[in-house]
């Protein structure tokens, strides 16, 4: 397990739960917002049945003491591989060649080592919680690399790093669209599952898919998987 993934993880949830646990949170307000148009491109990798159903576990312990937050639909749980194009007002599918991404991609997958990925324990912003990723291995580093050099070397539109450079492997399990009813109840409970095992899965396939900002089951097309 990676020491620096794991202090990483460690200060964004030291940093937050204080103020989780006083109601300070930022509420999305895009999420029940039906206009919402932004779309991009996302390699992402999708959780065992064993890993989403102690998520669901969590979720239902979650549900019970705020409601009416939004919980990831265990359809839409996933961990980002490389966002390629972020999510923005007007992107469509019309404005790329598929193909061309789906190339790159497969360049890069050569000769990658096997990796696992584990769940343990989970962390949290002020806008989310999260379950905490660990690539085990290097091939999920040596994957991104690969991914980002052979964009650099096309003019094909991508916006990868241009938020921040992804190095996490963590799924978002709940996002913030109310104010909290019980919050010290809830940073409670966040913190019970600190370091609570959600399961090991080898990473077997990838998908490219093109996608709202939420990764919501019905307006993600997958364009295409990669089998490792």
């Amino acid at each position: 397990m990676s020491i620096e993934l794991a202090k990483l993880y460690d200060n964004l949830f030291d940093r937050s739960i204080r103020q989780i646990s006083k109601g300070e949170i930022e509420i999305d307000r895009q999420i029940n917002n039906d206009r919402d148009r932004r779309r991009g491109l996302t390699l992402l990798i999708r959780p065992s049945d064993e890993v989403k159903a102690r998520v669901r576990t969590f979720q239902e312990e979650m549900l019970n003491i705020e409601g009416e937050q939004y919980y990831q639909p265990i359809s839409d749980l996933h961990v980002t591989a490389l966002s390629i194009i972020s999510c923005y007002e007007g992107f469509d599918l019309s404005q790329v060649r598929v193909f061309d991404y789906e190339q790159i991609i497969f360049q890069s997958l050569k000769k990658i080592p096997e990796f696992r990925l584990q769940f343990k324990g989970v962390t949290a912003s002020r806008e989310a919680v999260m379950i905490q990723g660990f690539p085990l291995g290097d091939g999920l580093d040596m994957l991104r690399n690969r991914i980002r050099n052979n964009f650099q070397s096309t003019d094909l539109q991508q916006s990868i790093d241009s938020r921040y450079r992804l190095t996490t492997a963590h799924m978002t399990s709940v996002r913030f669209r109310k104010e909290l009813h019980c919050p010290y109840k809830f940073g409670n409970l966040l913190r019970d599952y600190r370091t609570a095992g959600f399961g090991e899965m080898k990473v077997q396939s990838l998908e490219l898919v093109y996608n709202d900002w939420y990764q919501t089951s019905n307006i993600v097309k997958t364009l295409h998987s990669f089998h490792l």
